[in-house]
């Protein structure tokens, strides 16, 4: 059934328009690669600095997930449809590069912290900055390139996420190392600054200079927008939220287990990345500097190879005739992460540990870009934001929100020891894991008859 929106309307076949120039089209994407590798700097460096913050501001396990989590999603929640509903209808670029400078200077000011609450406001911050990004530049995506190329131009900007993590880690890890080491300095109005603080600094500013060169991107003409036929009135710009939901109730077989399926197993991996560091650190007596420096290698040069196969498998997929391909690899590639999950806290030799994460996050790069182009492709182009803005509500509410919590809780409550991390991670991958795994395959045929129906 049609919604009154969609009554006498058609979505524009993309075939009928022209693209954007390759080079315009890959221009955009470096500098939203530039700009999503420091979206995840900001927020990869803080989990190398729970343990000198946790001890420098008296905080508890607990305390500390809040900052991470639940601190970064709490005004998403309430900023990020709002803000969806303006990139649907306004211009993302200008959107994005707002956002950049908001998460970017708020970053900068978790180096001012003194107290809990002071730390707590500034995440607050960087995270109304980060609702801006992900329905602008995904929006983006969807009018840069065809749907069958769509999911390698995804995995590139992917690439964002793996160098962001990585520089965070892995220059993180040697500056901290080296600043470490020096005594605390007194700088003009701010007084003593920790090195910790000092790190903040370095990260965040630089973000604003990615902020100006959005205005450099080309704002490109919208495709998949609903069309009249047969004489009837025009559908608005702004198509309202009950039609939004309207739709995704009438597809509610594909959405549901996509939207699910992300948010359980966003716990799991959201924790894990946060906790992963401690439980080195912890279990293994390792640094945060060789920590850093390890992990850092392994995001920088393993994953990429993930996210380019990822991208190329999902193409091959969909060239043979799959129509459920960028489905069909998150349902794959999410039980084939399940082993690593359980092992890799459990093994005694941390570089068998290494080596199991090293694993871990290559085969979990392969669904980075099917996985976001398959809401991509079977949304109107008028809800993208929208139904993004949803999906990241999903994953940054439950996956940040809940994920480092989740494994906090375990350890403090159930195994009742900081020192038993390396068990409450486990236990968490053995029950979330199989659960998204099943969640997913649910949703792998209805997604794939959606696609054929174009």
């Amino acid at each position: 059934m049609k919604s009154p929106a969609q009554e006498g309307a058609t979505a524009i076949d993309p075939a009928a328009q022209t693209w954007p120039p390759p080079r315009q089209a890959w221009y955009a994407v470096g500098i939203m690669t530039v700009a999503l590798m420091f979206n995840f700097l900001d927020r990869g460096i803080l989990t190398l600095l729970i343990e000198p913050i946790k001890r420098d501001m008296g905080l508890t396990d607990t305390q500390v997930s809040l900052v991470v989590g639940f601190a970064f999603i709490a005004f998403y929640v309430i900023v990020g449809f709002p803000i969806a509903r303006l990139v649907d209808r306004f211009s993302r670029r200008l959107i994005l590069g707002l956002g950049i400078a908001m998460w970017s200077g708020m970053t900068a000011m978790c180096g001012l912290a003194q107290n809990f609450w002071h730390l707590f406001a500034a995440r607050v911050g960087v995270g109304i900055g980060e609702a801006c990004n992900g329905p602008a530049t995904f929006s983006l995506m969807a009018d840069l390139f065809p749907k069958e190329k769509l999911p390698k131009a995804i995995s590139v900007l992917n690439m964002g996420f793996a160098y962001g993590q990585g520089i965070a880690l892995l220059v993180g890890g040697t500056v901290i190392g080296a600043v470490s080491n020096l005594p605390e300095i007194t700088l003009p109005l701010l007084g003593q600054v920790r090195p910790w603080q000092l790190t903040f600094f370095a990260v965040g500013l630089p973000g604003l200079i990615v902020a100006a060169l959005m205005s450099t991107v080309k704002e490109p003409v919208r495709r998949g927008t609903l069309v009249p036929t047969g004489g009837a009135k025009a559908p608005p710009d702004q198509i309202p939220v009950r039609e939004v939901m309207r739709y995704l109730i009438d597809h509610r077989a594909a959405y549901i287990p996509m939207f699910l399926g992300l948010a359980v197993q966003g716990i799991m991996i959201i924790g894990t990345i946060a906790w992963t560091p401690s439980f080195f650190i912890r279990t293994h007596g390792w640094d945060i500097a060789k920590f850093g420096q390890v992990f850092g290698l392994i995001l920088m040069f393993i994953m990429p190879l993930g996210l380019m196969f990822g991208g190329w498998l999902a193409e091959h997929l969909a060239k043979k005739g799959y129509h459920d391909a960028n489905m069909r690899i998150v349902v794959v590639v999410s039980a084939l992460i399940f082993p690593t999950l359980v092992a890799m806290p459990l093994v005694a030799d941390p570089w068998v540990a290494i080596a199991l994460l090293a694993l871990q996050n290559f085969i979990a790069a392969w669904q980075f870009g099917p996985q976001n182009a398959a809401f991509q492709v079977i949304t109107p182009n008028r809800m993208r934001g929208q139904v993004t803005a949803l999906f990241l509500f999903l994953f940054n509410f439950v996956g940040f929100g809940l994920g480092p919590t989740f494994i906090a809780v375990i350890t403090d409550y159930v195994f009742g020891s900081e020192n038993q991390l390396r068990y409450a991670l486990a236990l968490a991958a053995l029950v979330m894991e199989p659960l998204a795994v099943y969640i997913f395959w649910k949703g792998m045929k209805p997604y794939g008859e959606i696609v054929a129906r174009g």
